[in-house]
């Protein structure tokens, strides 16, 4: 891991820190890019409970305070995230690159994004595996409406 992704992720980590103390779910993102000059593009935190979304997850919401941007800069940029999330937004913006905090509280699609070119680095991040596992062993059923109803590791729950 290079240094360039401990910031970024740093930065993902304050989003998620914010979500937090607003009561929402620690989950944080940042798009940033520019190539050897980093530039924070937009950054954002999941406010799905604090704003009654349904789509706001924090890749979302750093890519809506990302605003309007040329297709040209999606290709060369990379998404931070505190928890692997949000495929389908990565590939329809063309991210070739995603660093995830963490998997074990939750596994999104890493496997087709790398299936589609998209290069996956799992940080593994204790902050951020804590952050998670305090917020669903507290708000169990708000972690399971966030995730569709899906269980731990990504698996469909069986009822």
């Amino acid at each position: 891991m290079s240094a360039a992704d401990i910031q970024g992720l740093a930065l993902a980590i304050v989003q998620a820190e914010i979500g937090k103390r607003e009561g929402g779910i620690p989950i944080g993102s940042v798009l940033i890019g520019g190539g050897s000059e980093a530039i924070v593009y937009g950054s954002g935190h999941n406010l799905r409970m604090q704003n009654s979304s349904a789509i706001l997850h924090a890749e979302m919401s750093a890519l809506e305070n990302a605003g309007r941007l040329s297709s040209g800069v999606y290709k060369q940029a990379t998404m931070y995230t505190t928890l692997s999330m949000c495929t389908g937004a990565i590939l329809l913006y063309g991210i070739p690159r995603v660093v995830i905090g963490e998997n074990i509280n939750f596994k999104g699609e890493e496997d087709l994004l790398r299936s589609r070119g998209v290069e996956v680095v799992v940080m593994d991040d204790e902050q951020c595996k804590a952050l998670m596992q305090k917020f669903i062993r507290d708000h169990p059923n708000e972690w399971d409406e966030d995730i569709g109803g899906r269980g731990r590791g990504g698996e469909v729950k069986q009822s």
